[in-house]
């Protein structure tokens, strides 16, 4: 069941969760195949009834749509050139997985084996493989014992090509790097058709393959509209959730929780509402007004995300995407899909998907990539340019450089203070400018011949190393990776905010579950971790719940 409106002033579940993402939709689900529990899930912004949601292609219209879009905005930093850069995150039931690019990528083994050996135990890829089976209904190449063909997120394959596509994997190919069938497989390495998680011609997300189903229990409470805006304690224990209904000028409600609270609002609003209830580096808290409940200082540190330039070449001799959505032909698209749900509207917009090594660090795949027949202004997704392109995008896996997000005022409807540092790091910058020439020789091979007329971006006058960091810079962009912000650790280390059990340090009935608590940036996208996050914290929270 779905409600707006809370039950009265205060209402109690055994287990409140704060946020309908990823990771949360699939936590709902678990903790209530339990039907001897009560489980309420809050969420700030609507159901996931905007049409644009479950049109693959309409990822472009939910972009900056405030209604189902957080719209947050970076702060400025010297390594991107003084801009404000978007940061996008989903603000409705699925979270950002209902307004991403439909991407399914888990990331590298030794991405989990590494998290491991931080002294989190539980968390290797030995350990996250099965969970990450017992989620996902690969349709499509796989070897079963890795993927997983009978859980309610589908995975599918690319249902229609272009040209440009396999010019640019011929291309690949030429210059040494292999096909590769499954890149969700054993190896990472080499390009491939993206993996999606599109049905049919329609969006899978995290609601519609784990929430709505888990809907149909009694014992599962779906709020939206409820705007969380502190943490309820008594003593050193969460007991519940302050929310507002219907955001800034709605009334007050609270709701209780007999065992515990969980965390699932992101990488940005996880750390926001820990602070805005006294929890993170009292320094923040103090100068915010915020009485200091408890001090844990790597609230908001350690902040990750994957940073791309885009390499940009005009075409010629061929339609891109840019000319097929615009005008009657956009018309003839739009009949197409409703009629049999294929053409460019059920598209996600990175069709082609690479992985490879720079040359710079030693491991296999550093550096990941992106091919799609048609560019964007500025380098910014979601506005196609009105000429044809092509686009290639590259950034590094796994990055060193680390930012922070912390509370803007005390005010919870305050965004928060966004800041990634995007190579900071002389190691991300050196790998970076690797991945930016292996995007111009990708774009540059035989196969590309009849159709290359000129590099747009960053423009053949640009060669030096130098030139070429100066120019992801001014022009590259957020990939919309944010993680790490709640990072998990043991408690020896004082930047770690939850324990590998997703318990905060210090706090009693309180967990995050969400990829702000990835340990470092995975070398993948993020839906998929998150929802395993969220898989593995309804493992451990009903394997610690049950009788002994």
């Amino acid at each position: 069941m779905t409600r707006s409106e809370g039950e009265g002033a205060e209402a109690t579940f055994d287990y409140v969760i704060v946020g309908a993402g990823s990771a949360g939709c699939v936590l709902a689900s678990g903790l209530s195949e339990d039907p001897s529990v009560t489980v309420c899930l809050l969420e700030a912004g609507p159901p996931d009834m905007n049409p644009y949601i479950h049109i693959p292609a309409g990822f472009i219209k939910t972009f900056e749509k405030s209604s189902v879009n957080w719209g947050y905005r970076q702060e400025p930093s010297p390594n991107t050139a003084g801009r404000v850069l978007l940061a996008p995150r989903g603000k409705t039931l699925g979270g950002s997985s209902s307004i991403n690019g439909h991407i399914y990528n888990r990331g590298q083994p030794a991405d989990f084996d590494t998290w491991a050996q931080l002294g989190n135990a539980g968390w290797s890829f030995a350990d996250l493989l099965p969970i990450f089976k017992r989620l996902e209904g690969r349709v499509g190449a796989g070897d079963d014992a890795l993927r997983g063909r009978e859980g309610p997120l589908t995975v599918t394959d690319l249902e229609e090509s272009h040209p440009l596509c396999e010019a640019f994997l011929q291309g690949a190919e030429e210059i040494g790097l292999p096909r590769n069938p499954d890149y969700n497989g054993a190896s990472q390495a080499g390009v491939s058709y993206a993996q999606r998680t599109i049905r049919n011609g329609r969006r899978v997300s995290a609601a519609t393959a784990f929430l709505r189903p888990a809907m149909r229990r009694a014992n599962l409470s779906v709020r939206t509209h409820a705007h969380a805006t502190e943490i309820l304690f008594e003593g050193g224990r969460a007991v519940g959730i302050r929310f507002r209904k219907g955001g800034r000028s709605g009334g007050v409600a609270t709701v209780r929780a007999r065992r515990e609270v969980i965390l699932s609002g992101g990488a940005y609003n996880t750390p926001q509402l820990l602070e805005l209830s006294g929890i993170g580096h009292p320094d923040i808290l103090k100068a915010n007004g915020i009485t200091v409940r408890h001090a844990l200082p790597g609230v908001g540190e350690r902040l990750q995300d994957h940073y791309a330039p885009r390499t940009v070449v005009r075409i010629k001799n061929i339609a891109t995407i840019n000319e097929i959505s615009r005008g009657p032909r956009l018309c003839v698209e739009v009949a197409k899909w409703l009629l049999t749900r294929r053409g460019i509207l059920s598209l996600s917009p990175t069709l082609v998907y690479g992985a490879w090594h720079s040359g710079v660090t030693p491991e296999t795949c550093d550096l990941q990539f992106t091919f799609t027949p048609a560019s964007y202004d500025e380098g910014v997704i979601g506005r196609l340019a009105e000429t044809p392109g092509m686009t290639v995008a590259v950034w590094q896996q796994r990055p060193e450089s680390r930012g922070s997000v912390h509370i803007g005022s005390g005010d919870p409807f305050t965004p928060p203070r966004i800041q990634h540092n995007y190579l900071s790091a002389e190691i991300d910058r050196r790998v970076l400018v690797a991945g930016m020439r292996l995007s111009r020789r990708l774009l540059e091979t035989e196969p590309f011949r009849p159709y290359y007329d000129f590099e747009e971006f960053p423009g053949p006058d640009v060669r030096t190393d130098d030139e070429l960091l100066d120019a992801a810079r001014r022009k590259g962009n957020s990939t919309y990776h944010p993680a790490c912000s709640c990072a998990m650790g043991p408690g020896e280390d004082r930047t770690a905010v939850v324990d590998d059990r997703l318990r905060v340090h210090g706090i009693a009935g309180l967990r995050v579950a969400d990829a702000s608590i990835l340990p470092r940036m995975i070398s993948g996208n993020l839906n998929a971790i998150s929802q395993v996050i969220g898989a593995k914290a309804a493992d451990l929270i009903r394997a610690e719940a049950a009788p002994a």
